[in-house]
């Protein structure tokens, strides 16, 4: 295939275009609150947020109000049963974040199979990027670019707070305020990247960028910038890809950020299991062995 026609041939349909504008929004979003969520161990926070929204969705709908408002208020509810639980309860927080998100998930499937609707549950738990309108569109990147300034104007006082909460609290930061405003954020986030990658999908997409740049950097102002590009990158190839394999754009962005994780797994100059620069010095140090061997001969 013809490596121009590959990138310039699926943006001479409108739908992909608004794809790719709706996968490079939730990737962005998704990959600044990753980082965040990496440093701070939150990674099943962002799983059980995901799933509690199901039954906020069928209630919204059943309610007639929009979906990404029932979806907003179930994950927050579950956030704050969550501190909840823990804090009143010797049970610690990852089994209370799977108890939580597994009985709300359970609760709506539950409604959903007793709710006469037209909407198609496939939709709701994998997306449909390729679906959306110009409307969605406009919702995503208000929730996503609202959440972005909020995250870049308290990113020192949130880096603090996830690196380090007693300091944090020490140095006088409201750390309820930050502790809450952060799960706030995270349920946005999640509301504006179901109608893209669905419940189940999104949970990827608010960890393997940040994991990525986690190996790849010990600096966080890099870990960000590396989350970002990994996870547009991811976006873009794996848009094109699942237009010319007819696959589900969001399974095939997913896929691709899986495989960034693992290169970096293995080749980051620091963290790698194989580190680039020991492979470079052990072939230059056999080529040079090689040419020893050639002189004395």
């Amino acid at each position: 295939m013809d490596p121009i026609a590959f990138f310039v041939e699926p943006f001479a349909y409108d739908f992909m275009q608004r794809a790719l504008g709706m996968s490079l929004l939730v990737a962005a979003v998704c990959a600044v609150l990753s980082c965040y969520l990496v440093l701070k161990g939150w990674s099943l926070m962002g799983d059980a947020i995901s799933h509690a929204v199901l039954p906020g969705i069928v209630i919204a709908f059943v309610l007639g109000i929009p979906l990404a408002v029932g979806a907003f208020v179930a994950g927050l509810a579950c956030a704050l049963m969550t501190g909840y639980l823990k804090y009143n309860s010797r049970v610690k927080e990852d089994t209370v974040m799977g108890i939580v998100f597994s009985g709300m998930f359970g609760f709506g499937l539950v409604l959903f199979t007793k709710v006469e609707t037209d909407q198609h549950l496939n939709h709701i738990l994998f997306g449909n990027v390729l679906g959306v309108t110009t409307g969605d569109l406009l919702e995503t990147a208000i929730i996503a670019g609202g959440t972005l300034l909020i995250v870049f104007a308290k990113r020192r006082d949130l880096l603090l707070y996830c690196f380090d909460p007693n300091h944090a609290r020490a140095i006088g930061l409201p750390v309820n305020v930050l502790h809450y405003g952060l799960l706030i954020l995270l349920s946005l986030t999640i509301v504006s990247s179901i109608k893209a990658v669905g419940i189940i999908l999104v949970i990827a997409m608010l960890i393997a960028p940040g994991a990525t740049a986690y190996i790849l950097t010990d600096r966080f102002e890099r870990m960000l910038v590396i989350a970002v590009a990994v996870a547009c990158g991811s976006a873009v190839l794996g848009t094109l890809v699942s237009f010319h394999i007819d696959g589900a754009t969001g399974a095939c962005i997913v896929l691709v950020q899986a495989f960034a994780f693992f290169m970096a797994f293995l080749f980051s100059p620091k963290h790698g299991l194989w580190p680039l620069q020991k492979l470079f010095r052990r072939s230059g140090d056999g080529a040079v062995d090689s040419a020893d061997r050639a002189d004395a001969s």
